[in-house]
């Protein structure tokens, strides 16, 4: 007996109900993007280690998924290195190339390598999959798709405002109720600063990032394990901890950090764009949160997550500025802020909330049932012509009995049938039944566009 088939954990099908349900959240993301003058791209799957390895963090540079060099990879590495070596010094070796871990890298090694035939500053958005070794659980997969906004080549805070428009936009198009996150990295850089742990910024936001998943004693524990005393810790507690409306977190901060110049330039860095933001009308809820992290060690400025709501799931969409990131790259001096929505997390979202719109459940628009061939030649020019129009309609591919065609019309969640027999071609017509209400109407062949 041949062995079941199967995918590798992580990964998923979609069968053609749930890709039109995709095709709705990238269509919409991508139309958003476009209204705000973002120009599209796409990079490779697979960029060399070099591109990638360094720019997540020694967490994320485990989760990416390397690929091993053909033909004899193994003749470089000699049985005293191959015995004595680490599973990583050996990936180094025997691999050159890697799936792309996130779409923001990419993008900047696609910054440095076009800088000749790009505008400054460039806005461009990407909507392509991404792989990631993570254990598989909800809402995490292995393989998942990124939708990506990015601004490289401008300063201006403006650029962040215009990103939570954007995400506000997104999401009440999808009609999900959700809360933007903000925070920023010299913030967090003040307050290891004023407890005395200046150099341990990246242990302390990787572990303050885990906070709403593993509960504040197991961040202290792995903070603890970072080297970082107990009464550095303590101080931290407060801070992270802070409560209130954001007007009065934006207050305490300011005493906090008072003697931190990178922390009070943070400070002031958010309320700038809290500030402007109250200008416009935002449907989402803004919080001002002191322990989103973000724990990717390319994000220098204000940093943002989303979640939804009326549904338990992690972020659905998250981003930030990351001044330095083309430098690795040999571009110094670029400064670039962007957005990713994690369209796999919004398509289980709105499988949850039932909240796709009933259009998304229909492919064909239109059957015509097929009779034989005397009625098959004088349908073949109407489906021609309601194609034409942009109508999606079908024809029946047998002279099966009528019983299996509308079996077919319903399985299909096809809303209109259209028959077609010797009376309907003597006169012209095309009878078109309604399969919701049942009712039938004769239309004139020329007229059946009109309906739709």
């Amino acid at each position: 007996m041949a062995q079941q088939p199967s995918i590798p954990k992580g990964t998923r099908d979609f069968i053609p109900a749930e890709m039109m349900k995709r095709n709705y959240i990238f269509d919409t993301i991508r139309s958003v993007y476009k209204t705000y003058g973002y120009l599209p791209i796409e990079t490779p799957a697979m960029e060399t280690m070099q591109t990638l390895m360094g720019k997540y963090g020694e967490e994320g540079d485990r989760l990416i998924f390397k690929i091993l060099n053909s033909g004899e990879f193994k003749q470089s590495v000699g049985n005293e290195d191959y015995a004595n070596a680490s599973s990583i010094q050996l990936a180094n070796k025997f691999c050159e190339k890697a799936l792309r871990y996130d779409l923001t890298v990419p993008f900047a090694r696609f910054v440095v390598m076009h800088r000749n035939e790009i505008q400054l500053p460039f806005k461009r958005y990407q909507i392509q999959p991404v792989w990631r070794a993570d254990r598989p659980q909800k809402g995490r997969y292995r393989e998942f798709y990124q939708c990506d906004a990015d601004i490289v080549g401008s300063d201006s805070l403006l650029n962040e405002v215009e990103l939570v428009q954007i995400i506000d936009t997104v999401f009440t198009k999808f009609g999900i109720n959700i809360t933007v996150k903000i925070n920023n990295r010299k913030i967090l850089s003040g307050i290891a600063e004023i407890i005395g742990e200046p150099e341990k910024i990246v242990d302390i936001t990787v572990a303050i990032d885990k906070l709403e998943k593993i509960g504040i004693d197991n961040v202290n524990a792995e903070l603890l394990s970072k080297g970082i005393s107990e009464d550095k810790i303590a101080l931290l507690q407060p801070i992270i901890m802070l409560s209130g409306s954001n007007e009065e977190k934006f207050a305490k901060l300011k005493e906090i950090l008072a003697t931190s110049e990178t922390g009070m330039k943070g400070v002031e860095e958010l309320e700038y764009i809290f500030s402007m933001l109250s200008n416009v009308s935002i449907k989402a809820t803004l919080q001002l949160d002191l322990t989103l992290a973000r724990g990717l060690n390319y994000y220098t400025g204000a940093i943002l997550e989303v979640k939804a709501n009326d549904v338990e799931m992690g972020s659905i969409c998250g981003g930030g500025r990351y001044d330095n990131l083309t430098g690795i790259f040999g571009m110094p001096g670029l400064s670039g802020v962007g957005i990713s929505f994690g369209a796999d997390r919004i398509y289980d979202v709105l499988n949850q909330l039932d909240a796709y719109p009933t259009d998304t459940k229909e492919a064909t628009k239109l059957l015509f049932v097929n009779f034989g061939d005397t009625e098959v030649a004088y349908i073949l020019p109407i489906i021609a012509k309601l194609r034409l129009s942009g109508i999606a309609c079908e024809l029946y591919p047998e002279a099966a009995k009528m019983k299996k065609q509308m079996g077919y019309a319903n399985d299909r969640n096809i809303p209109f049938v259209a028959i077609v027999g010797g009376d309907e071609i003597a006169q012209n017509k095309v009878m078109v039944k309604n399969m919701a209400t049942g009712e039938q109407s004769l239309v004139d062949k020329d007229s059946i566009a009109s309906l739709f």
